[in-house]
């Protein structure tokens, strides 16, 4: 059923009441939002949001609906949806179903008639935090809930969305170009579709690969993917990703900048909100160019604590974060935002082209 009274009740006992769509269930998560005006199905099928219940401030969702040509992986990841508005009538020449419809099918539940707003102020004022949504339990009864539910911080949700198999991406005839395997911490297929259309041979393998099974796949460069969660929890990809380092080309993206910064004994902390949108500016630091990036993020390294020839080369214009590292002598370089965008801007797309000459010594 939906359109029932439904709350959504956050650890500091704020209660935000509107109206159910989607599956009618009860989830709980951390409360994030996100800035883009667009992308309501890639942010949902993202999943570095696996764990979250994600507000879009774009007051009006859904009024293109959905389609298979904007997912971002093989499910929904979110754990819950809040909106200011569901359009329930979407015009578009690729819709398959309305927004309610594909949570419905997932199990996924939505919240409608909030003041997102509002939400979004709390969230800046106060930092992101633990909710729950209900359309069966009283606040008090929601609430008292939450306090006996795991934190985000506190748990591993790679393994839960990382491939549990080695898979190639289009394979074809493609023997005779660079392989390039990539690491799935929680990747975004449009990831796979850009190195694909740099001309290479891809295999995706699970967070839990060993350094060695890496490299007996022959690869000609190495891409570690976004994710979900703490890195300060990953020791075993950090692991990894010391073993790789020096034998081949790498490039990290987001949560992969991330395991590069640790394994060069680096830390990471946690952002009071997080990045998460499709306009964020960041400088590059030897060029001084301004690029409009798109992000999904809840963690930041911390650049103080870097070693070992690590650099920063980027850093954002909004609160000065990192947002880019390079190694001083060995081929690896990784970026905090996202650029294979989806959704967002297409502008760091060349950076992958970038990776590609460095995997072929130009």
């Amino acid at each position: 059923m939906t359109n029932k009274k439904t709350l959504l009740v956050l650890a500091d006992g704020s209660v935000y009441e509107g109206l159910s769509f989607g599956a009618d269930v009860d989830a709980y998560g951390e409360v994030v939002f996100n800035t883009s005006m667009i992308g309501y199905q890639e942010m949902l099928t993202d999943p570095s949001y696996a764990g979250q219940i994600v507000v879009p401030t774009y007051p009006l969702i859904g009024n293109y609906g959905t389609s298979q040509h904007d997912v971002e992986s093989n499910k929904i990841q979110v754990r819950g949806f809040v909106v200011r508005e569901e359009c329930t009538q979407p015009n578009h020449y690729l819709n398959q179903q309305t927004l309610h419809d594909y949570l419905r099918e997932s199990n996924i539940p939505g919240l409608h008639g909030i003041d997102t707003r509002s939400l979004t102020r709390k969230l800046r004022s106060y930092g992101v935090m633990m909710g729950y949504l209900t359309s069966e339990k009283s606040a008090e009864e929601a609430l008292a809930e939450l306090k006996k539910l795991p934190d985000y911080g506190t748990q591993d949700f790679v393994k839960q969305v990382s491939t549990n198999a080695p898979y190639p991406w289009e394979p074809g005839n493609d023997k005779d170009l660079p392989h390039i395997v990539v690491l799935d911490c929680g990747l975004k297929y449009n990831i796979l579709r850009l190195l694909k259309q740099q001309g290479c041979r891809v295999t995706a393998v699970p967070c839990t690969t060993s350094a060695g099974e890496i490299m007996k796949l022959n690869p000609d460069g190495i891409l570690l993917s976004p994710g979900p969660g703490d890195p300060e929890l990953l020791d075993y990809i950090v692991e990894t990703v010391k073993g790789l380092v020096g034998k081949k080309p790498m490039m990290g993206i987001c949560l992969g900048n991330q395991l590069i910064a640790r394994a060069f004994g680096g830390k990471n902390f946690k952002l009071k909100f997080g990045h998460r949108g499709g306009n964020h500016p960041v400088r590059d630091l030897k060029t001084g160019r301004i690029h409009i990036t798109a992000q999904n993020h809840g963690y930041a390294v911390d650049p103080d604590t870097l070693k070992d020839g690590l650099e920063v080369t980027q850093i954002n214009l909004n609160d000065g974060t990192v947002e880019g590292l390079r190694h001083k002598e060995l081929p690896i370089f990784c970026i905090q935002y996202h650029s294979e965008a989806s959704p967002g801007p297409l502008d760091n797309t060349y950076l992958f082209e970038d990776f590609m000459k460095m995997v072929r010594g130009k």
